[in-house]
């Protein structure tokens, strides 16, 4: 069984709909939108590329024909066995259509049309709405992903702008694709993973590099570091977990920014303790960047976990330089961590400093308070 055969890739109904156009029909055009009629543009088109390269490259064979039929009339649906053997003789099985669109990566409002199809066979009409099912599988998916991830971009960019020395270098990074595991097949995480690609640059989802490289001739269009998981620092024992980061350091530092999962037992005593007070000098002297990575919140006691490693980096800023004037602690800088804080003066207090977008305040002889906290 060949389950890639295109004339099973559609819905049922679609196999009847030949017999149910009028005497004298000879061309259908149809359109893919997106509903609704927003005033402004949210729609970012991707991802037909790939369905034009990939199913309508290849063609359809007698074989898939003759299986098709065994199977659609099995179904209870009757077959066009004429209509699809017209396309193997007498087009070689490629399909006699004209796909019209707009450009890859084109932001359009919901209702403006995407995707046109016509036939170019008057006698294959049919043909035009029964691949609807694919073509609409090939835009909805990869368009959704694209445009989610360039409204999570918006978002990012104003935080970015009053907390980074260098917005526009950095952003492409904020987010990172990790989704390979979580989607249902190789395909999707192919598909998706490019489709992230569009307004990022961080992904560990190979699988979308490949598909960016073999669909679109990106040579590398996606990047990642070095990373730990907690199975390759459990294993050092609770007892050497000084000694499982510094081999992080000593292993990955010259290559610039490395990730350390941090929390497999106190995330807290990991960064005031461990990266904060034993390991500070020997990631200074290191030349690279360390990203301190926490991985959930596991209860409320560790909810401050974030604000911990925050205090951390402005006590290190303020070692270094002082209550003056502002610092980022920037990502690939070397011999500094990474936690996206910057610290501003505040003529109310000591100082103050934002945090994933939350200002808090630091003031003398006091622990740091989110902002409308006493």
């Amino acid at each position: 069984m060949n389950l890639t055969n295109l004339i099973l890739n559609t819905d049922s109904y679609k196999f009847s709909h030949f017999l149910q156009y009028p005497p004298g029909t000879r061309g259908i055009s149809a359109y893919i939108e997106t509903r609704g009629h927003p005033d402004q543009a949210d729609v970012l088109f991707f991802g037909l590329q790939m369905f034009l390269k990939e199913t309508l490259g290849k063609p359809v064979t007698r074989a898939d024909v003759d299986e098709a039929e065994a199977i659609v009339l099995a179904h209870g649906l009757p077959f066009n066995r004429a209509g699809w053997m017209r396309i193997v003789e007498h087009f070689g099985g490629y399909l006699p259509l004209e796909i019209q669109a707009l450009p890859e990566g084109t932001l359009l409002r919901r209702g403006v049309p995407m995707v046109q199809v016509v036939n170019t066979d008057p006698d294959s009409f049919w043909l035009t709405s029964y691949i609807e099912t694919r073509v609409l599988r090939a835009v909805w998916y990869p368009s959704s992903v694209a445009s989610n991830a360039r409204k999570i971009k918006q978002v990012i960019r104003p935080i970015l702008e009053k907390t980074c020395d260098d917005p526009e270098g950095v952003l492409p990074f904020r987010l990172h694709d990790f989704g390979a595991r979580g989607v249902g097949a190789l395909e999707q995480a192919g598909i998706g993973g490019a489709a992230h690609l569009v307004n990022f640059m961080g992904t560990d989802t190979v699988t979308g590099v490949l598909y960016a490289r073999r669909y679109y001739g990106a040579e590398m269009a996606g990047f990642s570091i070095p990373a730990s998981e907690h199975s390759t620092m459990t294993a050092w024992g609770v007892e050497r977990e000084v000694d499982a980061y510094s081999n992080m350091i000593d292993r990955f530092a010259g290559g610039g920014m490395f990730a350390v999962v941090s929390d497999s037992y106190d995330i807290n005593y990991a960064v005031s303790e461990i990266w904060g007070e034993q390991l500070r000098e020997k990631v200074r002297a290191s030349g690279g960047t360390v990203v301190i990575r926490p991985r959930q919140r596991r209860s409320d006691r560790d909810a401050g976990a974030c604000g911990q490693a925050a205090r951390l980096s402005l006590r290190l800023c303020a070692e270094r330089q002082g209550l003056q004037g502002a610092r980022q602690v920037r990502p690939g800088h070397p011999g500094r961590w990474h936690f996206q804080c910057r610290y501003q003066p505040d003529p109310r207090s000591a100082g103050s400093f934002r945090f994933f977008g939350r200002k808090y305040r630091l003031r003398h002889g006091r622990r740091p308070a989110a902002e409308g906290q006493p």
